[in-house]
Parts: structure tokens; C-alpha cells; sequence
């Protein structure tokens, strides 16, 4: 009984023995290392944090983190913590905190207190911190700088006016020797309904919304505004601007928005005078007629159509020996004209809206007996 017992624990043994090889084995398909911490689940820091303030108010922009320091996709909402600090102390808290999706488009805005409304210029750093419910967070985004202190007047009295260059804007002048920058907000209010055209002449489509930068420099309350395009209608606004320089970075501080004004860019200015008129005349011999040969330079208006020659004899009225349809081209022969007759011409050019420019200086001519 004894060996009986003794050959049986002997074989319990390597049951156990092969068990625990079979197990080791197993362990040895998966990764290898020491085993891994479970995760935090720590959102990823913002790193595209921007600011900018108008008037009394900042605005912040970001976007959300969509995966934690792992990695691994965030799920749920996250809490967004916004703060500021002056040059010195803590990040104090600007408000609630936000609930956002991940990679959502974060934004915030927050009036700012009196003390910060006044004075000279300052820096104001914001900064967002993302946190998981446990209230953890991987650290502060990257820090986004506004200028605390007072904001410059508003502008004011801003007026626009249609010129054939542009849109003329004017508004309350400053001091002539040293003026501010200004900043022009230029909205399109007739957006094409049409899909735009293709192709590698097709003409760019206008943004929707645009700003112009006046430099200190210009003359004061004075701007032209050359990129517009005729047929559209424009709304504009004006905003002063201070400016610090900060280790190499320029900060503005902005006012509030001036009151919008609104203009029509109608085409209703006539294309340039045309100049340079000569006339040359030839006599009709060997069986050809007498004629004047009338030559000009030509204009060079983007929208011209062509052009419109006028003749008189004397104090008569004046009259269109043209074509009723534009003249194409600077030149024109004339050949209902006696010889020895003395004509006085004129030109002007047309545009493409049927507008007709005042016309040029007159040329005179004597068509010699043949």
C-alpha cells in the first residue's frame, strides 16, 4: 500500500508539474514586461488655445482633445476649466466651468472686471485645462495673450462713398502727426447664388468677410478700399487699435466695433477720357475718294467698350459720324468728307454699362483739293 500510494503522489506531482508549465507557457503568448498601471484617463492638453478681445470683452477659441495621454479615445463630455493671470500670481478661474464633446470646437467669452478695463496697457494670459472626473488633468494648455487695460475710443462719424477707384471710407480724424492704426471690418451682403466658375481664368470668388489694416502713417480719417467689385453691396465697420511690443510679439488692444455703414458699388462713372486725337487727310486722286484718317491712344478702362468720334464744320452742331455700335478700336476712317473742307473732330469712349466720358480734345483737319 505504501509504494501504491507512494507511486501516486509521485504522478500528482507531475500532473501539477505539467500544469504549471502549460500555464507558464500561456503566459508567454502575450506581451511581454512587467504589467501596466490602468490608464487615468487624463485628456490630452489644448494646444491651439487663441484670444483676442474687442471693446471690454475676450473671446477664446480651441479645440477639445479627442483622445487621453494613452491614446485611447476619450468618451463622454469633458470639463474645461478656463483661467487667467496677470504678469505675477495664480490662474484664477474666468467663469464656470464647460462640459464639451470631444474634438469639439471649444469657445468662451467673458466680460472683463473694472480693474481690468483701466489703465495702461497689460498683458492677460488664458488658459484652458481639460479634466476627467476625477478632476485630473494632464496640465494647462498652451497660454493665449490679450492686452488688459483701457481700450482706445471708438471710431467714430464713419462714412462711405463711391468712387470709380473704390469705395472712399472716412470717419472722426485725430491728431494728423500721430494717428492710430485703424482696422476696417468688410462684410460681402450679396454673396454669389450661383456655384462660381472653373477653370484657370475664372475669376476668384470674393471672401465674405474681410479685414484692412490703415497703418499709423496714413493720412488720418481717410481710406480707399480698391478691392470691390462693382454690383455688390458692402457693410463696414471701424475699431482703433493700441499695440505692445512683447519680446518680439506685437499685442493689440482693439475698440469696440464703430456703427455699420452700408454702400451700393454701382458702376455708374464714365470710363477715361480718351486722348492724344490726330487727324491726317488724304486727297482723292487717281479715282480715289478724299478721306480723314483719325487715330488715338487707347483706354484702358477694364470694363470700356469701345468708342464714339464726333464732327462739325465750323460752328455747326456737332454730330456722330460713328457707327451706332462702339468703335473697337482707336482709329476710324472717315470718308464722307469734300476736298477742301475743313472738319473738327472730337472722340469718347463708352463703357460696357453704355456710360460715355466727357469728350476728348478736338483735332482739325483740311481735306486738299485733289
Amino acid at each position: 500500500m505504501s509504494k501504491v500510494h507512494e507511486y501516486g503522489g509521485a504522478a500528482r506531482c507531475f500532473a501539477l508539474a505539467g500544469m504549471l508549465a502549460a500555464g507558464l507557457m500561456t503566459a508567454g503568448c502575450g506581451t511581454p514586461g512587467a504589467p501596466q498601471p490602468p490608464s487615468l484617463n487624463l485628456p490630452d492638453r489644448v494646444a491651439d488655445l487663441a484670444a483676442t478681445r474687442r471693446g471690454n470683452q475676450v473671446s477664446l477659441t480651441w479645440t477639445m482633445a479627442k483622445k487621453n495621454t494613452d491614446k485611447l479615445l476619450l468618451k463622454g463630455n469633458v470639463a474645461v476649466r478656463i483661467c487667467r493671470k496677470q504678469a505675477v500670481g495664480a490662474c484664477d478661474p474666468a467663469g464656470a466651468d464647460l462640459l464639451l464633446a470631444p474634438g469639439a470646437a471649444g469657445s468662451f467669452t467673458e466680460t472683463l472686471p473694472p480693474a481690468l478695463t483701466s489703465g495702461s496697457p497689460r498683458v492677460l494670459s488664458y488658459s484652458v485645462e481639460l479634466r476627467n472626473h476625477n478632476g485630473r488633468s494632464a496640465g494647462l494648455s498652451n497660454a493665449a495673450l490679450v492686452l488688459a487695460g483701457a481700450a482706445p475710443a471708438p471710431v467714430t462719424g464713419l462714412t462711405a462713398e463711391m468712387r470709380k477707384s473704390g469705395v472712399v471710407l472716412r470717419w472722426a480724424g485725430r491728431d494728423d502727426a500721430a494717428p492710430e492704426p485703424i482696422r476696417l471690418h468688410r462684410k460681402l451682403l450679396t454673396p454669389p447664388a450661383a456655384k462660381p466658375k472653373e477653370g484657370l481664368l475664372a475669376p476668384q470668388p470674393e471672401p465674405l468677410e474681410q479685414n484692412l489694416l490703415v497703418e499709423p502713417g496714413a493720412r488720418a480719417g481717410h481710406a480707399l478700399d480698391k478691392d470691390i467689385r462693382f454690383g455688390q453691396t458692402y457693410e463696414y465697420r471701424a475699431q482703433r487699435l493700441a499695440r505692445v511690443a512683447l519680446d518680439g510679439e506685437t499685442l493689440e488692444l482693439a475698440s469696440e466695433l464703430s456703427a455699420p455703414v452700408r454702400i451700393e458699388a454701382r458702376d455708374v462713372f464714365p470710363p477715361a477720357v480718351p486722348t492724344g486725337l490726330a487727324a491726317v487727310a488724304t486727297a482723292g486722286e487717281s479715282g480715289a475718294e478724299a478721306a480723314i484718317d483719325l487715330s488715338w491712344q487707347p483706354v484702358t478702362d477694364a470694363d470700356l467698350a469701345g468708342y464714339a468720334v464726333y464732327r462739325r464744320e465750323g460752328d455747326a452742331t456737332w454730330q456722330r459720324v460713328s457707327p451706332p455700335e462702339p468703335l473697337l478700336g482707336p482709329a476710324f476712317h472717315d470718308g464722307r468728307v469734300q476736298p477742301g473742307h475743313t472738319y473738327r473732330y472730337t472722340v469718347s469712349a463708352i463703357d460696357q454699362g453704355g456710360h460715355e466720358s466727357a469728350r476728348s480734345a478736338e483735332a482739325q483737319e483740311t481735306v486738299p483739293l485733289p
